[in-house]
């Protein structure tokens, strides 16, 4: 039976984040947690996503929109706890009347919370026929977790918070991961008695467990890897999480084929792919979509934030977002290349270059110490260094083209909007406002002035 409604609870305030910013808006990977948990319960697909928001609920709705526009959201009131989370979700969505089979609800601190196993709890409670169903693991330390209290035939008898335990409670290891399925009639019979006499002073869902005991048997089901479930509540966890992860996905790729010469400071996001043959050298990160072919070198000390680099290509020392780098280039060291770059075969750029929205044809080679934006460069081109293309008139952003086989001499500045033939070469230090025909030879003359005898005005 397909799900009828997932619910995620966001509407806390992490305090132990320490942060101005809502916990589950901090980024893991390269997403928030939030996207990650509703991508994770979104493949399942409910007929109903719910997210319950409260704490900077508007900044929060709309980082649910953003992920997924049909996102049903729900605020929650001053009353605090999950169980009050879920009795506001519940109301609204009976109201709406989209609640007609099994109820799935998530926590949205678990950034690895992954599709795989949720669908197996969601399969494990139909099969089982349970009312409910709390997805568990076991952790060599479970300080901070509610405990699972079963009965001799291993039934869920309750849940107990940390605070709220006695040692021997304390002393169980396996620990409720804050996800659940109940069927929907069961889950709005169970939240409707829940009380705030605890520790707390709030209304859990873990005490909704108890009263769906008497409309059937609430079972239990562990998650196969503890990392998929673990919970994050401060910034020491997101550093652990986050580098066990990382872990995980370099010896991916390294089995893959891939050179990871030092993973430890080698990290690489989830929606990156390298190909074999692929050297990744310390001090790199690898963002967003990245893609980089077989036997390209990347790094060290490089950043590739939605970045396509071809097969054998170099990128070292650099930091290339949203931009196309083609086969055997060589980027580096020290180039800045802003979004919408795109460098054929066996371009150049080079130490202290920086580029934006430029095209730079094949064998074209940009050395040192230039800026080149908004810009067309021809094939097997030559800029020499010290060359700007000046594409700002303080209101407009001008382009600059540039053909095919022309040698630019060093510190040369084109004034865009301009154009330069195929063939043409420049002499150093000139200033180019005008278009400059193919074959032709262009240089630009300063008066030099020599004042004798000069003195600064301090050594007058």
């Amino acid at each position: 039976m397909a799900l009828s409604a997932a619910i995620i609870l966001a509407a806390g305030e992490g305090t132990r984040m320490r942060s101005n910013r809502p916990k589950v808006l901090h980024t893991f990977a390269g997403k928030t947690f939030l996207e990650r948990v509703m991508a994770s319960v979104s493949a399942l697909a409910p007929s109903t996503l719910a997210v319950v928001v409260h704490y900077q609920a508007q900044r929060v709705a709309e980082a649910a929109r953003s992920y997924r526009p049909d996102v049903e959201i729900v605020h929650q009131d001053d009353i605090p706890g999950t169980g009050r989370a879920v009795q506001c979700a519940m109301a609204q969505l009976q109201q709406e009347g989209k609640l007609n089979g099994p109820v799935l609800i998530a926590a949205s601190d678990m950034p690895l919370l992954d599709p795989g196993t949720l669908r197996a709890l969601v399969a494990f409670h139909e099969t089982s026929g349970n009312g409910a169903t709390v997805l568990t693991t076991v952790l060599d330390d479970p300080t901070g977790y509610g405990r699972i209290i079963r009965d001799r035939e291993g039934h869920v008898l309750r849940i107990v918070e940390q605070r709220d335990a006695n040692r021997s409670e304390l002393a169980v290891h396996e620990v409720n991961t804050s996800v659940y399925v109940f069927d929907a009639q069961v889950l709005t019979q169970a939240i409707a008695g829940l009380t705030n006499n605890n520790a707390q002073g709030e209304f859990y869902l873990t005490d909704a467990l108890e009263s769906a005991k008497s409309s059937g048997t609430v079972g239990a089901f562990a998650a196969p890897d503890p990392l998929s479930v673990e919970g994050v509540n401060d910034r020491v966890q997101l550093a652990e999480l986050s580098r066990e992860h990382n872990r995980r996905v370099c010896e991916h790729w390294m089995l893959e084929g891939v050179t990871i010469l030092d993973p430890a400071t080698t990290w690489i996001e989830d929606d990156v792919v390298l190909s074999r043959d692929v050297t990744v050298l310390p001090g790199c990160f690898l963002k967003g979509r990245t893609t980089v072919g077989e036997g390209a070198v990347v790094g060290p000390y490089t950043t590739l934030i939605d970045a396509t680099i071809d097969a054998d290509a170099v990128v070292e020392r650099a930091r290339v977002q949203e931009s196309h780098i083609g086969r055997g280039a060589a980027i580096g060291p020290w180039t800045y290349l802003r979004p919408g770059n795109d460098l054929g075969e066996d371009t150049k750029a080079g130490a202290y270059v920086e580029m934006k929205k430029a095209t730079i044809g094949n064998g074209t080679k940009v050395p040192h110490l230039s800026y080149v934006g908004d810009a067309t460069l021809g094939e097997h081109t030559n800029i020499g260094g010290g060359t700007i293309t000046a594409n700002y008139d303080g209101v407009h952003k001008n382009h600059t083209e540039i053909g095919s086989n022309v040698h630019v001499g060093a510190g040369n500045l084109f004034v865009a909007p301009v154009e330069v033939g195929d063939g043409v070469t420049t002499g150093a230090g000139s200033v180019i406002r005008h278009a400059v025909p193919e074959d032709s030879m262009a240089y630009s003359e300063n008066t030099e002035h020599i004042i004798e005898g000069w003195k600064p005005a301090w050594e007058r």
